[in-house]
């Protein structure tokens, strides 16, 4: 079997596997090629490639030749459709809200994993991309906003006076909101965390930040670590709380996401508007619709002083790091696609490969697509 790794979308300088990798998928009988230029954003040359054992070649023919393809972004609808067909595809493809392009992959044959689909299990630790990208996301969240701060982020005592420590206000407690208060705390932020999941309240004051509840939310079991739709009655309660702590603070950072829906709205624009000037809003959630009614994604904003920052693809600014943690899992997830010899195997028993797999045999097979 011959695996693809292609360059990606302009403007990322991630690559999803590095020449490390690439040793290891070799002793697994598998060959290798890689789109020219594809870890130049990582500080990755085409050279290092080939001396790991892989082929150079370009993008058509990497998509042509390979049974396999690989890229962290999803492919589009045109290169599925000239792709060829039969191919194994793994991505970011977020189906829940790209229903149309499973439907092409599938029409084309293309069994097609979608890798924000692992199931958030134990086993499936080995093979989180979300989390890992969510990790980075959140690191880097916290220095773009002392970066945009006018002020320090720790207390100081000085011969010209005591300067107090900068409020931080983290709206979301998952691994993005937690790698945030560890890096905010770090940096001498005074944090503060909401989530609607109390599951977390321990992690956050182990961080050191302290929790603010809202009673009476709805969680579910089986939400795989995610926050899940809250009552109208509930939404209230927790809008005027985050209101209450966010015109407090230097610094909001927001992550809160649902799979397959909007981002939640939790800081409204009359929020911002009584923030004091200076603050800074930084939305992780730019790309699904953000969690500021501000934010528009991939921009910087000025509204009433208050600097309002949504990007939801900081991993790209960390790319050599970002880039090895994604590389390691996708190998882990790779490891059960592919025996001793090379070759492919398809174990739907496993509940991984299963609620990963979104198409095969020419139709969508994930269940939560067919619904």
């Amino acid at each position: 079997m011959k695996i693809g790794i292609l360059k990606e979308i302009q403007g990322d300088k991630r690559v999803a596997l590095l020449p490390e990798n690439v040793v290891k998928l070799q002793q697994m009988n598998v060959a290798l090629a890689i789109e020219q230029g594809a870890g130049e954003g990582a500080f990755i040359s085409d050279q290092q490639y080939r001396e790991a054992g892989a082929e150079i070649q370009t993008g058509d023919q990497v998509m042509l030749e390979s049974d396999m393809l690989v890229r962290i972004h999803p492919f589009t609808g045109e290169e599925i459709s000239h792709m060829g067909s039969g191919k194994v595809l793994l991505s970011l493809f977020n189906p829940l809200t790209n229903k149309e392009l499973m439907q092409v992959a599938a029409e084309k044959g293309h069994t097609l994993f979608s890798l924000d689909m692992i199931p958030r299990i134990t086993r499936a630790q080995s093979m989180d991309v979300l989390s890992s990208m969510a990790t980075t996301a959140g690191y880097k969240a916290v220095l773009d906003a002392a970066n945009n701060l006018p002020s320090f982020f720790p207390m100081f005592m000085t011969a010209a006076g005591t300067i107090r420590p900068a409020k931080i206000l983290i709206l979301g407690a998952g691994v993005a909101g937690l790698q945030a208060i560890a890096t905010a705390r770090k940096l001498g932020g005074v944090v503060e965390a909401f989530d609607v999941r109390t599951a977390v309240k321990e992690e956050v004051q182990s961080l050191g930040g302290k929790f603010i509840e809202v009673e009476g939310a709805r969680e579910k079991q089986d939400s795989g670590g995610y926050a899940v739709e809250q009552t109208e009655e509930y939404k209230k309660k927790q809008q005027q709380l985050i209101h209450d702590h966010a015109v407090k603070s230097d610094v909001v950072i927001t992550t809160a996401q649902i799979p397959g829906k909007r981002a939640p709205v939790l800081l409204k624009k009359e929020t911002v508007e009584k923030m004091k000037a200076g603050s800074v809003v930084v939305d992780l959630a730019a790309s699904s619709g953000g969690n500021c009614e501000l934010t528009q994604d991939n921009q910087k904003l000025i509204h009433q002083g208050v600097i309002i920052v949504g990007n939801s693809n900081y991993p790209s600014d960390l790319p050599a790091d970002a880039s090895k943690m994604f590389g390691n899992n996708l190998l882990n997830f790779m490891k059960l696609l592919i025996d001793e010899q090379g070759a492919l195997v398809l174990n739907f028993d496993d509940e991984i490969v299963e609620k990963s797999c979104i198409t095969h045999d020419n139709q969508i097979v994930h269940e939560r697509l067919k619904e």
